[in-house]
């Protein structure tokens, strides 16, 4: 019996170094795995960081367009002492904020994308309804006063045609 207890605890032996080794290759290959899929998330989140940046100096680029073109208008309407249209200044500039706001507000996207913790997210929440109601309000009167517009070149048009209809007798 001696020798079945001997070949027993050996072969027990060499069941545990089996069981060792194929751990031992399951946990590298486990730590290739997240090394390489460290790296990877790593990655994406540099290019998701530079791609955010470049979004939100695209919008403002907008803006910085925007104040350009509109002081640009300012000025002529001011150098050639008219009076000007100011609210189509205006709207136009209103324009360029409405654009650049949204370019903002897919900045903010990406930033909550890769960093999605609750208070990321509901950052995010209170951005998106201030962006998304300043947009929809800017929108809104910028189609309003579009509406005004064409409705007084209507009327001027008329006026216009048939400037005795608008003499008093």
């Amino acid at each position: 019996m001696p020798e079945n207890s001997n070949s027993l605890v050996e072969a027990v032996n060499a069941l545990t170094r089996a069981a060792n080794d194929l751990a031992s290759r399951v946990s590298q290959s486990s730590v290739a795995e997240n090394s390489t899929r460290g790296i990877a998330e790593e990655w994406i989140q540099n290019a998701v960081q530079w791609l955010r940046l470049g979004v939100e100096t695209t919008g403002a680029i907008v803006i910085g367009i925007g104040i350009l073109v509109a002081l640009w208008a300012f000025l002529r309407a001011m150098a050639a002492r008219e009076s000007a249209n100011f609210n189509a200044i205006r709207l136009g500039f209103a324009r360029y904020l409405a654009l650049a706001l949204e370019f903002q507000l897919g900045a903010d996207i990406l930033s909550t994308a890769i960093t999605p913790s609750w208070d990321a997210i509901a950052r995010l929440a209170a951005i998106a309804i201030i962006r998304t109601a300043l947009n929809y309000f800017l929108m809104r009167e910028i189609s309003e006063e579009t509406k005004r517009a064409e409705n007084g070149s209507e009327a001027d048009a008329r006026e216009h045609d048939n400037p005795s209809e608008h003499i008093a007798v």
